[in-house]
């Protein structure tokens, strides 16, 4: 394990809401001058769930991403509170964006998000064997729902037409593994073209 080069010498809060909070911390750098940080503390872990249904399809969720001030296709994602499994959240996150439940799940990957400003971090998963009920948006969320074939929903995230991380990241690792044969047989044959 590497040692860390950082020390902080104090730490001041900068703002805090029920979602993030924000700290400036005075520093001595790894070459040992002083310096300021900021930090952005996500107060829920990120989940991001590729559901693949049995003809080899997934799910994308439409909406406006306000930071953005543009709309963003993704996989059905979200956040997952302390306190909660990481997985129950991830289910509970495509229920509530997609009413879609799933009987089988496979964790694919853990990624660390924007991490020279946050200390956000994210589970991805996979989801298949579904079955569909009714969706349950919070309050905040104006979603669109787009049922595509797996092989596009890959070329969306390789020519940018999906630029959300979580989701680019979810379905390259996902197909990646399906050509090492490192998922179940049924799943990862709608990964071959």
């Amino acid at each position: 394990m590497v040692a860390n080069p950082w020390t902080t010498l104090a730490t001041k809060p900068v703002y805090d809401n029920p979602w993030i909070s924000v700290r400036e911390d005075q520093v001595m750098t790894p070459r040992g001058n002083p310096g300021i940080y900021g930090v952005v503390h996500m107060k829920a872990r990120a989940t991001g769930i590729l559901p693949i249904t049995a003809d080899g399809r997934t799910v994308l969720v439409g909406q406006y991403r306000y930071t953005l001030d543009s709309y963003s296709w993704e996989i059905p994602e979200g956040g997952v509170p302390a306190g909660e499994e990481t997985l129950a959240g991830a289910q509970r996150e495509l229920m509530e964006e997609t009413g879609l439940v799933a009987a089988s799940w496979r964790e694919l990957a853990k990624h660390s998000l924007s991490n020279s400003v946050t200390d956000d971090r994210c589970t991805c998963y996979l989801a298949w064997d579904l079955e569909q009920r009714t969706a349950a948006p919070d309050e905040t969320e104006d979603l669109a729902l787009r049922w595509l074939p797996l092989g596009e929903a890959i070329d969306m995230a390789l020519d940018g037409r999906i630029h959300d991380v979580v989701s680019v990241v979810t379905l390259l690792t996902a197909e990646a593994l399906a050509r090492r044969g490192r998922l179940p047989p049924a799943v990862a044959a709608h990964f071959r073209t």
